[in-house]
């Protein structure tokens, strides 16, 4: 049975706590749109946008828009990408003239579909690691094994996010970023945009937001896990 716990049990338990608090720090971060009203005063996004909405492309006069319109708009992006990218092409903003127009041009559509595409591959997978999760602390609290300590646990993830913040650090986080976008998206398929071809990419600076985003989902899984690595130890000792 020892070598069940060390080399099976434990190992799945764990790594399908990470997916499944990944998930779930996914999902509250939507909640409140990753924060964006927070990202953009310590982005200045509206600086960005002044400098950069005159010369797109495509689209005319967002240079107009206030801070409360893009709120609006990041926040009915992030609806639909959390909704199976329904309502893409529905998201619109005043022009000087009053008349509505789409935000988004056909490509960077197809891209945030492609976006809601593998954010619904990411529920599913965050889905099942949940529920074998908790059958794992069903698990626990019938059998009563005894788990890693709660230090060492809290201390392995620690230094797991350490090595990989280091490992992308050294590589260079534009070149990881990259790098990931050419492995997921599908070929022929455009995902990067100039600030001048993309008022998506001009609302969020990217990939500047990406990092303010990836710093509050790492603070929330964090601390997440250190919260289950009490729960496990107490699901553990209580009595039936």
């Amino acid at each position: 049975m020892k070598y069940f716990y060390q080399s099976i049990f434990w190992p799945i338990f764990f790594i399908s706590q990470l997916i499944a608090l990944a998930l779930i720090s996914w999902h509250l971060a939507a909640k409140i749109n990753f924060a964006y009203p927070i990202g953009y005063k310590l982005l200045k996004l509206d600086q960005h946008i002044a400098e950069f909405a005159p010369l797109n492309r495509h689209k005319d006069d967002f240079e107009f828009t206030d801070a409360s319109e893009h709120w609006r708009l990041f926040s009915e992006t992030c609806a639909s990408i959390q909704n199976h990218g329904k309502g893409l092409a529905d998201i619109q903003y005043q022009l000087s003239n009053g008349k509505l127009t789409s935000l988004m041009h056909q490509d960077e559509i197809i891209h945030l579909q492609d976006v809601a595409n593998l954010i619904d591959k990411f529920y599913f997978i965050g889905t099942i690691s949940f529920i074998i999760w908790i059958a794992g602390l069903f698990f626990i609290y019938i059998k009563k094994p005894i788990p890693p300590s709660t230090k060492k646990v809290i201390v392995w993830f620690l230094a797991g996010v350490g090595l990989a913040t280091a490992i992308i650090i050294l590589i260079g986080s534009k070149e990881v970023f990259y790098w990931l976008h050419v492995q997921i998206f599908p070929e022929g398929h455009q995902w990067f945009f100039y600030y001048q071809d993309s008022l998506m990419t001009t609302l969020m600076k990217a990939p500047d937001i990406f990092a303010f985003i990836a710093t509050l989902l790492l603070s929330l899984l964090t601390a997440l896990w250190v919260l289950c690595s009490f729960l496990t130890n107490r699901v553990r000792i209580i009595t039936k």
